[in-house]
């Protein structure tokens, strides 16, 4: 492995830009779903038709749009479910999806979609009030009483939504139906980019017969609108499997289907990979330069093709640490300065991810419009700076030792241990001791929302490419995925305010003004921009992999054999 250390992957870069410029103009092109149609293409051998592709992913929350809030359950959701929009990632726009067009109004308060004729998976149509439904289903307590959906926030902005969410009323009179055919979202205040929220893969349209089935009953099998359906049900820890749906409205699927094969961790993915027994497979942190090395690198950094398999593409996302700032050590904001500065970002790039990954200095990734280097003062390594915060605050005593003793709680596979453990140790040398707490994925989410936890790793993948993405989820007094618990009332001002602003400039230097602010404060503290890892079998002709980490796999294809 040494002889690697020095030999960083080449990162490749997503296309960014002024993202919605010209939103309040009627939209009117048609999209299908990945954007750009890879069924041309060539290789080694040739492309065949059909078959069936076997891709990694760890054990999901959940695979319908009630609670996408991860990536695992998101790329499966992803190739079920169509939403009204999408980005294009390739060509920097944002195009329709599941709607023909829309149409916006002056101040951008209303929004209304018309919708392309399709079918849901069990034959029936997907009607306008399927849409309704379905998004009020995210946001109504009573839909799953036991576990509610941490996603609602995404709708805040529609009329009624307080309402519904609080239990008060049956719907939200925002959304309305004039015909079949006819979405009409009426906003409570002014949003030019909420075309963009609609394009989350949890907006999507649910068919009546999950009214009728149970929440966990639906949840084992979805019953969508997408490209694939379901072959059965979910099995959970063990596999998923999807098949093309037939009766799809666009281009159908290239494949046959895809078999998601659930492993405990990347480090046994990666072994079934190299032994044949997957296609699609994360690679290890200790693997990534040897893997780049041996399947060739992708051309465009996001594309799969014989000889050049190995994804190595920027992505619009963030990997930090959450603090609980509501109790315990880390609702001192000295604290969270001091430990922010001890830790050696740059060495974690180049040891752990030889490279192929780029120190965070705000929350906010390069890509996205607004991004400004340097936005948070103390999202650096500068271990002179912390030893002095915590010389004031938390003085050593003739050993040495602060008094301080921490817990760090994070999942251990996908070679977060090396990252948590790289931490630790940075932390023993300004006097810090910190133990490492490691519970499996679904726990660790369970005690980040319940605020059981003093600190520990996150990652944040863009819902949609927009700055807002990054600052109301996270940092909006009391959203599901704002698990630091933090609340600031002049940031929570700000942030509606920006929002509700309808000039593309002014509300990027709002967002900018308030981004900031939240890192003085910094009730989280950004590691690292993240980039694929990412490699495919050399059976697979052509897939491609978006900077969002969602594959659009109807466009996937196998080498002809």
């Amino acid at each position: 492995m040494a002889e690697f250390l020095n030999k960083p992957v080449a990162r490749r870069t997503f296309v960014g830009g002024a993202l919605a410029t010209g939103v309040l103009a009627a939209l009117a092109g048609c999209g299908q779903k990945g954007g750009t149609d890879t069924a041309g293409s060539t290789s080694a051998g040739g492309s065949a038709t059909g078959g069936t592709l076997r891709y990694y992913i760890n054990n999901p929350v959940c695979i319908e749009p009630f609670n996408l809030q991860e990536d695992q359950g998101t790329q499966v959701g992803f190739q079920l479910f169509d939403s009204l929009t999408q980005y294009n990632f390739e060509e920097g726009k944002l195009e329709c999806l599941a709607c023909e067009s829309y149409d916006v109004n002056d101040d951008a308060t209303e929004f209304t979609f018309h919708l392309k004729a399709a079918k849901f998976h069990d034959g029936t149509d997907v009607k306008a009030a399927n849409w309704k439904y379905g998004w009020e289903r995210i946001v109504n307590p009573n839909t799953n009483t036991e576990s509610p959906s941490v996603i609602g926030y995404h709708l805040a902005m529609i009329e009624g939504y307080d309402a519904l969410a609080a239990g008060e009323a049956e719907e939200m009179t925002g959304i309305t139906c004039p015909d079949d055919s006819t979405l009409v979202v009426k906003l409570s205040y002014s949003y030019a980019d909420f075309p963009y929220v609609a394009s989350h893969p949890a907006l999507a349209p649910i068919p009546d017969c999950a009214k009728e089935m149970e929440q966990t009953e639906f949840g084992l099998a979805p019953v969508g609108n997408g490209p694939f359906k379901m072959d059965g049900e979910w099995v959970d820890g063990q596999y998923i499997n999807i098949v093309r749906f037939d009766d799809y409205y666009g281009d159908k699927a290239i494949l046959d289907g895809v078999n998601f094969m659930i492993q405990k961790d990347v480090q046994t993915a990666y072994k079934e990979f190299q032994a044949g027994n997957l296609d699609v497979s994360d690679v290890p942190v200790a693997s990534l330069a040897t893997a780049a090395e041996e399947y060739g690198e992708s051309e465009d950094g996001y594309t799969i093709t014989p000889g050049h398999q190995f994804l190595n593409g920027t992505e619009p996302s963030t990997y930090y640490l959450t603090c609980n700032v509501v109790d315990g050590p880390f609702t001192d904001v000295n604290l969270r300065h001091a430990v922010s500065m001890a830790i050696n970002r740059q060495a974690i790039c180049d040891t752990l991810f030889h490279g192929s990954r780029t120190p965070a200095d705000n929350i906010v990734p390069p890509g996205i419009d607004g991004y400004e280097e340097g936005a948070w003062e103390y999202s650096k390594y500068d271990v002179d700076a912390a030893k002095a915060i915590l010389d004031e605050h938390y003085p050593a005593d003739a050993d040495g030792n602060r008094g301080l003793e921490l817990t760090i709680t994070s999942n251990q596979d996908g070679g977060h241990k090396e990252v948590m453990d790289s931490i630790i140790s940075d932390l023993a040398a300004v006097g810090i001791t910190c133990v490492a707490d490691t519970p499996d994925w679904a726990t660790v989410l369970d005690r980040y929302q319940k605020l059981d936890y003093q600190f520990g790793r996150l990652g944040w993948v863009a819902d949609y490419p927009i700055m807002d993405n990054f600052l109301y989820p996270l940092f909006y007094t009391g959203n599901g995925d704002n698990r630091a618990g933090y609340s600031n009332p002049d940031v929570d001002e700000k942030l509606m305010a920006a929002r509700s602003t309808v000039d593309d400039a002014e509300r990027k230097a709002a967002l900018q003004a308030v981004n900031k602010e939240i890192g003085e404060d910094m009730p989280v503290i950004p590691l690292m921009f993240y980039t694929h890892t990412c490699v495919g079998g050399s059976n697979v002709a052509k897939m491609y992999l978006d900077p969002q980490k969602k594959a659009d796999l109807s466009k996937a294809q196998l080498v002809e054999a």
